[in-house]
């Protein structure tokens, strides 16, 4: 009975929302803010460089530093990759961020994750100097971004507050759902979304009723981690969907946490993956760069 309810509840709500969904370019709006970022790194002649700590040789790390990379690249900023051995002590780490700190030719800096098994994440995260923290993991900016105060913005969250915006959402008075509680996307997308008067909701893996709690929101952000989590039948017919998540099918092909196939039938708008809130993500990082440049 339940199934047969689900089957025609999403049928219905197909046939009324079928192909009034918009998907979101990420891409787009991500390539205007590197051009407005280009123009005034030109005009001012600014100067800006960026320094990623890696330590080790995640391939994954690999492919997020060199999109990193050649984004400074495009818009006029000079980057650098220091790395260090998998098994560099934490201490030898330290002494690299520390080196970091005081060189005044290094605007800004990412210690990139994830850390090795034996380093401790909080040491290493608290060692980096808060003006060059563009990734505002810091517990100092994170304070300071949690009140409405901070001069950096976490980089994804950030992104997708950007996208709605840029994209003619509104988002005062809205009810926000967010699916995931990590420090690094979640939390911190409920703070700046509370910041835009909207009314918020976090769930997690131990919410009850997750799908009805889904259900209520005007803009659903998945960012849990799990391939097609959301699927159709969570969403609100006429939502706006922002999918986060980045999963690899089968170690290949590349898909987010929302059905996007059949999601695409009932939201309003709704974030590809890829080319959705990724390309954000990277395109705030050069904001923050771009304001730890002006700062000094």
């Amino acid at each position: 009975m339940a199934d047969d309810l689900k089957k025609n509840f999403c049928e219905e709500t197909k046939k009324n929302f079928r192909n009034e969904s918009k998907i979101i370019d990420g891409k787009k709006h991500a390539q205007k803010i590197k051009n407005e970022i280009k123009n005034e790194v030109a005009a001012k002649k600014i100067n800006c460089k960026l320094a990623v700590v890696l330590v080790g040789e995640n391939p994954a790390s690999l492919v997020y530093i060199n999109m990193k990379k050649k984004a400074c690249e495009e818009v006029g900023f000079a980057f650098e990759l220091l790395q260090l051995p998998e098994n560099s002590s934490q201490e030898k780490i330290l002494d690299l961020i520390e080196k970091i700190n005081c060189d005044e030719k290094i605007s800004c800096a990412i210690i990139q994750q994830p850390f090795p098994a034996h380093v401790d994440k909080n040491a290493i995260l608290s060692r980096l100097s808060p003006e060059k923290d563009v990734d505002c993991l810091h517990p100092f900016n994170v304070g300071l971004a949690a009140s409405g105060n901070g001069i950096f913005l976490p980089c994804t969250p950030a992104g997708c507050v950007t996208l709605l915006k840029r994209e003619g959402i509104k988002i005062a008075g809205k009810r926000a759902v967010v699916v995931g509680r990590s420090d690094i996307v979640g939390k911190p997308l409920a703070m700046l979304l509370l910041a835009e008067n909207a009314t918020v909701t976090i769930c997690h893996s131990r919410t009850q009723n997750l799908a009805e709690e889904c259900r209520r929101a005007d803009i659903l952000i998945a960012a849990i981690g799990s391939p097609k989590f959301i699927t159709a039948e969570m969403i609100k017919p006429g939502a706006v969907v922002i999918d986060v998540g980045v999963n690899r099918l089968d170690g290949k092909k590349i898909c987010g946490d929302v059905d996007f196939e059949n999601a695409r039938q009932i939201a309003s708008f709704i974030t590809p993956v890829p080319g959705g809130v990724g390309p954000m993500t990277v395109a705030t990082l050069l904001q923050n760069c771009l304001r730890t440049a002006l700062l000094n």
